[in-house]
């Protein structure tokens, strides 16, 4: 008879009453370890945004400082210099950024958003902040123009008006040109919003405004009237100056060009449709696209350059955007990939009035940046250094791993530079001002991407940078061809059907496994030859839930013949498959997986190498459960995968299946839950495809269901500590694959309704896996090699692997497991198990170091690296057996320590009571071991190990979208990642240290330059006129001439990036003139709001002696009965 614990009754009681976070203490352990970490050791805040701007929406460029300027329609703004300095700013507001100026050379920017603001960004400290604001409140801002080395900013409005702000102390000058001053009688009309403001290139006191309507009006600044207008009848899109000023080009929503002289009003010189087919008999061309913008630029030798976005026929249809490049009578049409956003010529000189000299062309697309080189004949494109292809394909999941051996990343560097695409510009990178960062911190660091289309990329990390290493695409070891009437089938696995789900990588070994979509996982050696496979090796899976009829542990499915799927409602051929399979019914006409494997050799470069295949296939003419978890271990040569239906173990060294257990058979004969047999299926469903992190597995439970179960009430009869977790459980399956760009972006649903919670505590799936050598029975001895599982229901099972001696022995011997039972119940899904030593350090798996698995000298050689001893890297290898470890096992809700070989469980903690954790590691920081979880509200926790006492709980974002709660990662050292939208990864970091040295790893986007010289005016300009005429603007648009402007009109919001922003950028000599001016300022400030105080005082005084004067006067001959 089974002995009765009281401890574990009252612990349970204990449990269910806790409904505020606890730490429970057991008995003698809790002073053994001293625990080292720290609430001081944890700071949280963000380092550095890498990837492509999120739908970006304006652009500009210092040609001096050579930094671009990109804005998105979300008010980001991010900065990029030479590859490797950039930087991410915010604007408060989040409205879209209209148009971003240069203020050139200066170390400043002017940014116009959609919410009629105007901002002044500090770019000579290392974080940009804003200095001043100006938020109009009756105009709506439509076009801005700065010019060089001017401080007054000419801003144009939907009214028509133009407004000139002073760039210093952002403060409305009172000149205003309006609109019915500018057109007078030329148009009965109003011109609509100004769209395009510039100075003439050679007089500085004429200004050009163009209106949408098809007036272009030149305006004498001085004298405050229009000297010349110039009228057409189609819309216009954009203004560009001749350097000579004597010419400008519009582009109109007809797809034509028209080239007018300053001083010829009537017509243009010129009129071109670079697109326009031209009939003969000398009628209009026919009407095409609007052209969006033009650019004019002219070179010392040869002919001008005019480029422009737009402009194709309207009968291109399905062409894709263009952008046009006419140089003389060649016109080179230059497709893009995606739809044009802005483009601007990069040109040798800063100054307008001198020939331009372009020499590259920056275009922002939707989702890319493209820069082309003119100077080279075929317009060949530059190599783009920046890691802007993070979304070449859907990001599906990521993984993080910081400190790893420092062989890894010049090992697929070396395999990755291979990968390279020819036909580049052979020049150098135009983009590139500032400087990196002189950050201390060096440890390797790499982040994996899997993606939509089952590649697999490798970025480097290091320092705060990312740069792509590797790609790997694992859909080449599929069949791609599919015949028409598969590809009917409306299967949601079925749009990509390769998507990576899960992966698993050892950074020793550097083996790699990943689980697609489809029910497969491909195991891949890293290799630095070249090898051609003539089979893939592959192992075929049958996994069923199937309670009265179990399987048996070698992977065979006895003698069940399944029924045929329905003919072409999979996305299969349906015919056995043509593949040698070490499963022992490959006859079976049921059996087929989702995708084909290829049956022609492949050939595999230097890099990742396809190692086996391993396939569920459909069992009963039903579909193949999603694979949930996956762990992978080098030293014992084993992979392990889970999903609702159970586990496989998988020898990759003798490509067997060593076992294949429904989660139900891991329990043996202490399950504590009684589970109803399901009854054989009527109707088959369609694969569940991506499941939503919100409608959670529902649809592959559904798919378990027995037809009666809904009508039965299911009577449980369950342990007390168990019953509260019924109504906890989780309906989340892993992070897994999903094109993250159109899914629901919160988490809506409620997870935890009792009714399906009961309905789905007959399906419990596996959730994760953790290898480690270690005490698999209570009370052992000796440590033994095991393989822990979580699963969907909290519950912690141990699997004792017996493996065979290394060497020969290896290859022949087969690998035995025996299920040990049941460790520790935790509410909640479990997502995370770890190990730590007697001192409190954590256990690493063991693993092999990296071999060359394409060894071409005889065997010897090969047996020999085959023999080397598996390392397992812990501080306790030379462990005394009588001493303890740890395992750490965190669910959804609550993380538990256990102390082995005893099983009890020592420290306790609800980590959340109404959200549910997303992700939780646990991690290596300098000063000892941790756990870091993400919550569903947002929050980021640490907690102190093995004591779970929580050292830090930021509220770090306020509602998640599911996105992040998919991608989000914590790595050693206090990193962390996530994608924060389609195209960009979000890094942050919870170290103090890291934090505090952050400024200093930060590159700086302004670096000192001297300004060119300005061109020379030449001997005969100088003496009869005609070079550029300068004007004093001060003295036109200053307050003593022009007045103030309106009060209502803009409201000035000083930023805090002032006084803030100047004490981070000061350092040095310079800082401490700086600071001293700081102060002075601050100390001005301070004197000047005294001063205001001490007048309303005196003003206060002032009133109240002539009312007290006024009184005594009034009663003065008043005697006292008169009151």
């Amino acid at each position: 008879m089974k002995k009765f614990n009281i401890r574990k009754v009252l612990d349970g009681l204990k449990e269910v009453s806790s409904s505020t976070p606890s730490v429970q203490v057991g008995p003698q352990e809790n002073h053994l370890i001293q625990e080292t970490l720290q609430s001081e050791h944890f700071q949280l805040c963000k380092t550095v945004r890498h990837g492509f701007p999120y739908q970006p929406s304006s652009m500009a460029f210092d040609p001096v400082q050579k930094i671009l300027a990109i804005g998105t329609q979300t008010g980001a703004l991010r900065l990029f210099g030479r590859p490797g300095v950039e930087c991410y700013c915010q604007h408060e507001s989040g409205s879209a950024v209209i148009q971003l100026q240069f203020l050139i050379n200066e170390g400043a920017l002017v940014s116009a958003l959609a919410d009629d603001t105007v901002h002044l960004w500090n770019l000579r400290q290392k974080r940009p902040a804003i200095l001043h604001s100006l938020k109009f409140n009756r105009e709506r801002i439509t076009f801005c123009h700065l010019p060089f080395q001017s401080k007054w900013l000419y801003i144009g409005t939907e009214r028509g008006n133009v407004h000139i702000v002073n760039v210093e102390s952002f403060m409305l000058s009172g000149y205003v040109i309006m609109w019915n001053k500018a057109i007078e009688l030329s148009s009965k009309a109003h011109p609509g919003p100004v769209v395009h403001i510039s100075d003439n290139p050679m007089d500085e006191g004429k200004l050009i405004i163009g209106f949408e309507a098809g007036i272009v009006v030149l305006w004498d600044l001085k004298s405050k009237k229009a000297d010349y207008r110039y009228t057409y009848d189609e819309a216009i899109h954009s203004v560009a100056w001749h350097h000579e000023g004597k010419q400008f080009i519009c582009s109109h929503s007809d797809g034509t060009l028209t080239i007018w002289n300053i001083r010829g009003q009537g017509k243009p010189i010129q009129t071109i449709t670079p697109h326009g087919k031209q009939p003969k008999d000398g009628k209009k061309p026919e009407p095409c696209k609007p052209i969006l913008k033009v650019e004019y630029k002219t070179t010392r030798i040869g002919e001008p350059f005019i480029i422009l976005s737009g402009g194709l026929s309207y009968d291109t249809v399905g062409r894709r955007p263009c952008l046009t490049v006419m140089h003389g009578k060649s016109t080179a049409v230059l497709e893009m990939d995606y739809p044009i956003v802005d483009f601007l010529t990069l040109c040798e000189t800063p100054y307008p009035n001198d020939f331009q000299e372009p020499y590259a062309v920056v275009v922002l697309l939707e989702k890319d940046l493209v820069v082309i080189d003119l100077a080279q004949n075929g317009y060949p494109i530059f190599e783009n250094p920046y890691p802007l292809t993070i979304h070449e394909s859907p990001v599906t999941c990521c993984e993080y791993f910081a400190d790893c051996p420092a062989d890894l990343i010049p090992a697929l560097y070396s395999v990755g530079s291979r990968q390279k695409r020819q036909g580049y510009s052979k020049k150098e990178w135009p983009i590139s001002g500032g400087n990196w960062g002189q950050g201390t911190q060096s440890y390797p660091e790499i982040i994996i991407t899997g993606h939509a289309d089952g590649t697999v990329k490798f970025w480097d990390a290091s320092a705060i940078m990312l740069q792509v290493l590797y790609k790997l695409k694992t859909a080449k070891v599929f069949d791609r061809n599919r015949s028409k009437e598969d590809k009917g089938s409306a299967e949601v696995s079925d749009e990509d059907p390769f998507a990576i789900q899960i992966m698993a990588w050892c950074p020793e070994s550097r083996m790699l496994c990943v689980a697609g979509v489809s029910a497969n996982v491909i195991i891949y050696r890293f290799s630095k030859l070249e090898v051609t496979t003539e089979v893939v090796q592959l192992l075929e899976v049958r996994m069923q839930y199937e309670l009265n009829d179990i399987e048996s542990p070698e992977g065979g499915g006895g003698d069940q013949t399944p029924a045929l799927p329905t003919p072409g409602a999979s996305p299969q051929t349906s015919g056995p498959p043509s593949h040698p399979s070490t499963s022992s019914n490959n006859s079976d006409s049921g059996n087929i997986p989702c995708l084909k494997v290829r049956s022609t050799p492949l050939k595999q470069s230097p890099g990742y190498q396809v190692d086996a295949v391993i396939q569920l296939v459909w069992v009963s003419g039903e579909p193949p459960q999603q694979i949930t978890s996956l762990a992978l271990n080098s030293s014992y040569g084993l992979v392990v995968f889970g999903n609702s239906n159970g586990l496989a173990v998988v020898d990759y060294i003798q490509k067997t299946v060593v076992l294949n257990l429904g989660a139900v058979e891991l329990y043996g004969s202490n399950d504590p839950y009684q589970r109803q047999p399901r009854s054989p299926r009527k109707t088959r469903q369609p694969s569940g495809g991506l499941c939503d992190i919100n409608e959670g597995s529902a649809t592959s439970e559904d798919r378990c269901k027995s037809p009666t179960s809904a009508k039965m009430s299911r009577k449980l009869s369950l342990p007390t500590e168990l019953k509260p977790d019924l109504v906890l459980l989780s309906v989340c399956p892993p992070r897994g694959a999903n094109p993250l760009d159109h899914r629901d972006n919160s988490f809506s649903r409620s997870r935890s309704s009792s009714v399906t919670s009961i309905d789905k505590e007959a399906r419990e799936s596996i959730t994760s896996f953790q290898f480690c050598e270690t005490f698999a029975r209570k009370g052992d001895a000796a440590l033994t090699p095991c393989v822990f599982v979580g699963t969907s229901l909290g519950t912690v099972l141990v699997l004792a692997l017996s493996l065979p001696p290394a060497g020969e022995q290896r290859q022949l011997q087969p690998v035995i497991i025996s299920p040990t039972g049941m460790l520790v119940r935790l509410k909640g899904s479990i997502s995370r198990m770890a190990f730590l030593d007697s001192s409190g350090s954590l256990l690493p798996s063991a693993h092999e170091p990296w071999f060359e698995p394409n060894v071409t000298t005889d065997g010897e050689e090969r047996e020999k690296v085959r023999k080397r001893r598996p390392v397992s890297v812990s501080p306790s290898t030379s462990q005394d057996l009588s001493e303890s470890q740890y395992a750490v096992v965190c669910s959804e809700k609550q993380a538990k320590v256990i102390s082995l070989p005893s099983q009890t469980c020592i420290y306790k903690q609800s980590i959340t009571e109404t959200s549910f954790i997303l992700r939780a590691d646990v991690v290596q920081m300098g000063q000892g071991v941790c756990v870091a979880c993400f919550c569903a509200n947002g929050h980021i926790m640490t907690l102190s190990l093995p004591g779970l006492r929580p050292l830090m709980d930021v509220n770090y974002l306020p509602l998640t979208d599911l996105r992040i709660a998919r991608t989000f990662c914590f790595t050693n050292l206090g990193q962390a990642m996530y994608l924060n939208s389609a195209t960009e990864i979000q890094r942050i970091t919870y170290s103090q240290e890291t934090c505090e040295n952050l400024q200093e790893m930060l590159g700086e986007l302004f670096t000192p330059v001297e300004t060119p010289e300005a061109p020379n005016r030449g001997f005969f300009k100088g003496l009869f006129g005609g070079g550029a005429q300068s004007l004093d603007r001060e003295e036109l648009f200053g307050e003593v001439s022009a007045g103030r402007a309106s009060r209502g009109l803009a409201q000035h919001i000083p930023g805090p990036g002032g006084i803030e922003g100047m004490k981070g950028a000061a350092s040095g000599v310079v800082g401490d003139l700086a600071r001293a001016r700081i102060a002075l300022d601050e100390r001005g400030q301070k004197l000047g709001e005294l001063d205001e105080r001490t007048a309303a005082m005196m003003a206060s005084a002032d009133s109240f002696s002539k009312h007290a004067h006024d009184m005594m006067l009034k009663c003065k001959d008043k005697k006292w009965y008169q009151f």
